[in-house]
């Protein structure tokens, strides 16, 4: 509310006083501003205990993976003729891999034509057939059958199992309709090829892989399957991508073998399981970390942080460290540190020593995997709590996130009110100090007209004496 220009006709200071009053009045909002900001940093701190404990909760999961255990690294010894990856089933060992035949899509291609773009009779369903029994048919009824849209007609519809395209040869009649199997191997391949309702359409594309002769469309390529031994045993695929041979491997053969096999190794990989159990105890102490920073309290300066003393960072805190105490009786690894993970007793931080984790993982993999992804293993303790702590409805950090928020909520409005009060009690006061003005401007107007008055009765008085 604008306050200035009161108090120019009386000349009493009463924009000043106006201001002074209102100075008085805002004094209590600070009081609720504070407590806004320390509500609003309370908020936010439980926004950081949240995401901690959901950056554990995320690599307590890796952890209770079997997968993170079995891991293992493969590799071929040479890579222009093989090239190999694995999945987490895959199972450490070595594989002589020779490869004698390499898979190929079957092409056929029909005789050449001066034209491309003018029809070849009318309409026409053209029926495809494979090799694996499978049939498909194109419906050109009423539709262009000049090559240029027969090439767009097949390319169109993959379940034909067909790719069409057009080679000029530079001949008189240079356009020739190639059809290509969509993938390699002999069940793809083409065994027939019929059309009805179109003459001379069937005279260019009919084909019968059982009498070739009796028809123009002419096999280029033939199909064929891939064939190579894995440590002597034949192996034959219709892809060039072997998936099934050897299980959790996946051999991509790019060319044949001249003289020595390909040596194809799968070793185990400690180091997915490692960084797995990095990944979690640098989540772990970044938790301990934040709840540290958020409770602390300075002795020497009487400065406490946003959530010291706070029961719901000291209830996280306590239910992680109780977890971290778990063991597995009966076994050579039995608890943390037997795998190399010590707590600091003064911070409570946690330390990987890699060495020694490693040499559990080779020594006794099968306890370490208990220990981590068993029924009743550290993963599963873990879940389990972090689960409890974010429950969106009944969770110790979604009710004090709740308890905050509304908190927030209250002083908002709180002060909202307080802010129209003062601005309502000074509207009252303009009002009277404009009225005050007025008067007072009044009175001097009177003054000054009276004291002109008698100035004037005094000198007419002395001119007469």
């Amino acid at each position: 509310m604008a306050i200035s220009n009161i108090g120019v006709g009386s000349g009493l200071p009463l924009d000043q006083l106006l201001a002074d009053l209102r100075k008085n009045s805002e004094a209590p909002l600070t009081v609720i501003q504070n407590k806004q900001t320390v509500a609003n940093a309370r908020l936010s701190a439980y926004g950081v205990l949240k995401s901690s404990v959901e950056a554990v909760q995320k690599a307590a999961e890796a952890l209770g993976k079997a997968s993170t255990y079995g891991a293992v690294k493969v590799a071929s010894n040479s890579t222009d003729t093989l090239t190999v990856t694995g999945s987490d089933k895959a199972i450490a060992g070595q594989y002589n891999v020779e490869i004698t035949e390499l898979a190929k899509a079957q092409s056929l291609v029909a005789l050449g034509r001066e034209d491309r773009t003018s029809n070849i009779g009318n309409g026409g369903v053209i029926t495809f057939t494979l090799e694996d029994g499978t049939t498909a048919k194109l419906d050109l009824s009423g539709k262009d059958t000049s090559l240029d849209a027969i090439v767009a007609a097949i390319n169109a519809d993959p379940s034909l199992g067909v790719n069409a395209t057009l080679i000029n040869d530079g001949s008189d009649s240079p356009h020739r309709l190639m059809l290509t199997a969509s993938t390699t191997g002999t069940d793809a391949s083409i065994t027939s090829i019929s059309v009805d309702g179109n003459a001379d359409l069937e005279n260019l594309l009919g084909y019968d892989a059982a009498d070739p002769s009796a028809h123009t469309l002419e096999q280029k390529t033939e199909a064929l399957n891939a064939k190579l031994t894995i440590n002597g045993i034949e192996i034959t695929s219709q892809t060039n991508t072997v998936t099934d041979a050897v299980e959790g491997l996946t051999l991509t053969l790019n060319k044949k073998t001249s003289t020595d096999p390909v040596l194809v190794s799968a070793t185990r990989d400690p180091s997915v399981a490692t960084k797995a159990v990095t990944d979690f105890v640098n989540a772990y102490n970044n938790m301990n970390t934040n709840i540290r920073q958020l409770t602390s309290y300075n002795a020497d300066d009487g400065q406490a942080s946003v959530l010291t003393g706070d029961s719901v960072s000291r209830n996280i805190q306590s239910q992680m460290r109780s977890i971290l105490d778990f063991s597995l009786p009966g076994t050579a690894v039995g608890t943390l540190a037997g795998l190399g993970i010590t707590t600091n007793p003064a911070s409570g931080a946690l330390t990987v020593d890699n060495t020694k984790l490693e040499a559990a993982l080779k020594a006794n993999p099968s306890e370490v995997i208990a220990f981590f992804a068993g029924e009743d293993g550290l993963s599963a303790r873990l879940k389990k709590t972090t689960e409890s702590i974010l429950n969106t409805e009944q969770g110790i950090i979604s009710t004090a996130q709740s308890g905050a928020k509304r908190q927030v909520d209250d002083l908002k409005t709180q002060l909202a009110s307080a802010e129209a009060r003062i601005d309502s009690q000074m509207e009252v006061y303009r009002k009277q100090f404009l009225a005050l003005d007025k008067i007072v401007t009044q009175m001097n107007a009177t003054s000054n007209y009276l004291t002109q008055q008698l100035e004037m009765l005094s000198a007419n008085a002395t001119k007469k004496n």
